[in-house]
């Protein structure tokens, strides 16, 4: 039962991500959105986006930030939120 609440939550997570995302033509248009908009958000240009920084830039981000940080380390990086963006 744990498991599949977990895989319900993941999946909400998701759609709610898609939904609210703008429709872009494509996603290469859609990545360089996020990597500009990224770029403004770390402020410390370290290239790890973490929830501090996310809070108020990005959101989005922010309300999913858990979800998008799995591996648990505290930040998200470019790359995580390309993933994400692009399922």
């Amino acid at each position: 039962m744990r498991l599949i609440n977990s895989r319900i939550t993941v999946l909400l997570a998701s759609l709610v991500l898609i939904a609210s995302t703008p429709v872009f033509a494509d996603n290469v248009t859609k990545d360089q959105e996020i990597k500009q908009r990224f770029a403004k958000c770390d402020k410390n240009h370290d290239g790890k986006l973490t929830k501090e920084e996310a809070k108020g830039c990005m959101p989005r981000i922010y309300d999913h930030f858990d979800y998008i940080d799995s591996a648990g380390n505290g930040y998200v990086t470019v790359a995580e939120i390309e993933a994400i963006a692009n399922n």
